[in-house]
């Protein structure tokens, strides 16, 4: 699935997002908005991770989601 969708139907997959990333608030999910490098950065922020681990774990969050 490309990002395009995801950000499309951000609705649907606020929950699967909120799943993998407990920290993120409802509040900080309804801004990013499925944009992905928002959604990059608050991973970053919230977990004190480096940009490219957040980037990882996006893309392997990415694969996992269903066309």
């Amino acid at each position: 699935m490309n990002w395009d969708q995801i950000e499309g139907n951000w609705k649907q997959f606020k929950g699967n997002v909120k799943q993998q990333w407990g920290k993120l608030t409802d509040d900080q999910l309804d801004v990013i908005a499925g944009k992905r490098d928002h959604l990059a950065g608050k991973i970053q922020e919230a977990y004190g991770i480096t940009k490219e681990d957040a980037e990882k774990q996006l893309d392997d969050w990415q694969k996992k989601q269903k066309d």
